[in-house]
């Protein structure tokens, strides 16, 4: 019996030297770096349809991160709405400025980035969206937006803020969030008159609708976004400008906590101006104004389509208890 005893002893005590080795290991390590994946693509020949879709996706993608609105430039700011157990998290200078921006990335650096995650220099980019299932096309767009002449991408010299990540946000880098690989083949955005396949594609490729809208940033599945816990469902948290935690809604067709009672139109109108059929919505979801109806009924079409899920929210209040 006593010797058991010391048997189960000495394996806790390794245990916790191992957890405290690792805990120590991931502290000091902070946000991983990587090989910078060896590509080759060539240089995008800008087009004004690029240009134009590049600045519709810019609008709708990066803005809400990347926008300083004081200075009306892309030159990054504090990610204020996410949840404080991440740490302190900040976007990045994206202007045209050569030092502390993108002035000096190849577009096959920034493509990469676009798809992986890994920056030219090798630094993973935590809580930056991984465009793995974007198309070709719409990729090629961000890279002409970057590279022109609007205002929000002149260069700027303003360096990005190093990022505070918490101990649980250098855990999470380190083991659930990673690069994802470069697609090993051309990816070619469907046919808009397929709404169902249009609409996926929006949601989970251009959109990255699925990234809020599923129960948890950590459980999201990147690469299957349909394997997300609570896929579409809502439920992850975040912060309003106010202070004031806030979570993600439900966006299956569940009658009575997600937009199963609700009209096409109504949802055209909560998407696209913030009205939804029970009040304003709340920030930090944005209003997509620049997407064109069709877009947003293709995204709606779509979701009718998933498995419905029951998730109340707190913002459901009365709703969610008939």
């Amino acid at each position: 019996m006593k010797k058991a005893l010391r048997i189960l002893l000495a394996i806790i005590v390794v245990v916790l030297v191992v957890a405290a080795g690792a805990a120590a290991f991931v502290s000091v390590r902070g946000i991983p770096t990587y090989e910078v994946p060896k590509v080759a693509i060539r240089n995008v020949v800008p087009t004004p349809a690029l240009l134009a879709n590049g600045e519709k996706i810019a609008m709708s993608m990066c803005a809400d991160c990347h926008l300083d609105r004081k200075a009306n430039s892309f030159s990054g700011r504090y990610i204020s709405d996410l949840p404080p157990e991440f740490g302190k998290l900040y976007s990045a200078n994206i202007t045209q400025d050569p030092e502390h921006g993108i002035g000096k990335w190849t577009d096959a650096e920034l493509i990469t980035l676009f798809r992986t995650g890994i920056g030219r220099d090798g630094r993973f980019r935590i809580v930056m969206p991984q465009f793995v299932h974007m198309s070709d096309d719409d990729i090629n767009s961000l890279v002409v937006f970057l590279r022109s002449n609007h205002e929000w991408v002149q260069p700027k010299a303003v360096a990005s803020h190093a990022q505070e990540p918490s101990f649980l946000g250098k855990v999470l880098v380190n083991t659930v969030m990673k690069p994802t690989p470069m697609p090993a083949h051309a990816i070619v955005q469907p046919n808009p008159d397929d709404k169902v396949a249009f609409g996926h594609y929006l949601v989970t490729g251009r959109y990255l609708c699925y990234d809020c809208h599923s129960k948890d940033f950590q459980t999201n599945n990147i690469l299957e976004p349909e394997k997300s816990e609570g896929f579409m469902a809502g439920g992850n948290k975040f912060i309003t400008p106010n202070g004031e935690t806030i979570f993600s809604r439900n966006l299956t067709a569940d009658p009575e906590t997600g937009i199963g009672d609700w009209s096409e139109e109504q949802f055209v109108k909560a998407v696209k101006f913030g009205q939804s059929p029970h009040g304003p919505l709340r920030l930090p979801m944005p209003k997509f104004s620049v997407l064109s109806d069709e877009e947003v009924k293709a995204m709606f079409a779509y979701l009718q389509t998933i498995p419905k899920l029951r998730n109340a929210t707190a913002e459901d209040g009365a709703i969610a208890a008939k």
